[in-house]
């Protein structure tokens, strides 16, 4: 357990959720969920290993202790496999896709989707992450000017454009590519992360009322639509012999080692809605984030727009080598990604009775493992809610990451797309700390909140001026 901090060490503490009030009746407690998960959770759960939550619908559980996590996702995930509550919140648009199965099906996914991952396939997508960044560059140099900007609409527009130009090798400026983007904001807006009453197993026959569900529904049939053309007229240029090798084509021309067949156009649309949910959203997230954090910190910014500067200097198009030059950017990204992991929940289910500490734990009670609380848990870092860059370098550090640190999950359900996320993240960031300088708007503090993924309420504002 980590003591007081030291005066020392005093530094910026970037902003938090609303924190729950004592004795609140569990009407007041559902009301704020609905507005914002995060500001209906209590504060001791930054500092318990185990808890339960009573409900008059069931008991559910968050272990925040890193060996009853580990049990959890490493060692016996069959034991705990993903709840129902993620494909009722997120089914109509993810169908039944790698994010959402379990069992056999999902191994299948996995082995057909995990080796287009792997081996050299950061390299290859080097340059068209590389000129996706020149692109946001290029969008973010009038708007440059010591004025406000909203910076998540930005990086949403950059990690979208990422998306496109790697799996189907078509920039985000195409008209099809667009009308995607704008359905996924749409959509991001209406869904939450988690919709109280999933997780409160209200029947699916009842009915959910509000003209958000009928948004939310709306914008996943326009966005299946869309990616269902993308694959068929992909299907079609495979059999002709003339695809382009992009993620997309690797995707659909492996098989599976085990049965030998591939996905049919249905399985890669649902398969496509997760690559495009997960690389899109979760990587707007985190960058939109780590700018927020880096303007309120100036050294930090500087130290990093000097590493970056060496990288891309104007006389020679960076490589995928010089990824490893950038090796203090990564830390900001990896602390961006503790204090504001992009997905702060991960919703399983205990399949068996099980014991957690002192508590009997019933077959089909939830078990949430939380990557917000794990990241910033008082009793496994120190300064747990400080930015500080520089703890990755420390000893004490990196044993914390390797315990604590789960903003894509681990063991066999760890994101295949973690390495491709991190590449992106660290490269964006580069990019963006070398040409510009970013500064806070003064009385624009975003407040966090976890919607589909974990957003600010009342966006990011940022002053960018050029260097």
């Amino acid at each position: 357990m980590t003591g007081p901090q030291p005066e020392e060490h005093a530094g910026y503490t970037p902003p938090m959720p609303p924190e729950r009030p004592e004795g609140l009746s569990f009407l007041r407690i559902w009301m704020r969920a609905r507005r914002n998960l995060f500001a209906a959770l209590p504060r001791k759960l930054y500092r318990a290993w185990l808890t339960e939550v009573r409900t008059p619908f069931y008991n559910s559980y968050m272990p925040n202790q890193p060996d009853l996590v580990r049990r959890i996702l490493v060692e016996r995930p069959d034991d705990f496999p993903k709840s129902d509550v993620v494909r009722a919140t997120l089914g109509d648009l993810l169908g039944q896709s790698v994010f959402v199965t379990n069992g056999e099906k999902w191994k299948r996914q996995r082995r057909i989707i995990d080796p287009s991952f792997e081996g050299g396939r950061l390299r290859e997508i080097f340059a068209p992450m590389l000129k996706a960044g020149d692109d946001m560059v290029d969008r973010l140099s009038p708007l440059a000017t010591g004025q406000p900007v909203e910076v998540e609409f930005e990086t949403s527009h950059a990690a979208a454009d990422v998306i496109f130009r790697t799996l189907f090798s078509q920039p985000i400026s195409t008209d099809a590519a667009t009308r995607v983007f704008h359905a996924f904001r749409r959509y991001q807006t209406a869904a939450p992360m988690l919709s109280p009453a999933d997780l409160m197993r209200i029947p699916d026959w009842f009915p959910r009322l509000g003209p958000s569900r009928w948004r939310k529904g709306r914008a996943a049939r326009q966005i299946r639509r869309l990616l269902m053309a993308f694959v068929e007229e992909r299907r079609l240029e495979i059999d002709r012999g003339d695809a382009p090798q992009d993620l997309a084509t690797a995707i659909m021309t492996t098989r599976d080692p085990v049965t030998g067949d591939v996905f049919d156009e249905a399985e890669m649309a649902d398969q496509m809605a997760i690559f495009f949910l997960a690389g899109h959203e979760t990587s707007a997230s985190a960058l939109a984030w780590a700018l927020y954090m880096i303007a309120n910190v100036p050294d930090v910014q500087d130290r990093m727009a000097a590493e970056a500067a060496q990288v891309f200097n104007g006389e020679t198009a960076a490589a995928f080598s010089d990824l490893r030059r950038l090796a203090f950017t990564r830390d900001v990204f990896r602390e961006t990604l503790r204090l504001y992991p992009p997905v702060p929940m991960m919703i399983r289910e205990a399949t068996c009775p099980e014991q957690m500490r002192d508590k009997d734990v019933a077959p089909g009670s939830p078990i949430i493992v939380s990557s917000w609380h794990m990241g910033r848990h008082e009793r496994v870092w120190d300064r747990p809610h400080e930015f500080d860059p520089d703890r990755w370098q420390t000893a004490a550090g990196k044993k914390c990451g390797r315990e604590a640190w789960i903003p894509f999950s681990t063991g066999p359900r760890v994101c295949t797309g973690a390495g491709f996320a991190m590449q992106e993240g660290v490269l964006l960031l580069g990019l963006l700390a070398a040409r510009f300088r970013f500064t806070p708007v003064e009385g624009r503090v975003p407040e966090p909140m976890a919607h589909l993924t974990v957003r600010s309420r009342n966006g990011i504002w940022l002053k960018i001026e050029k260097r």
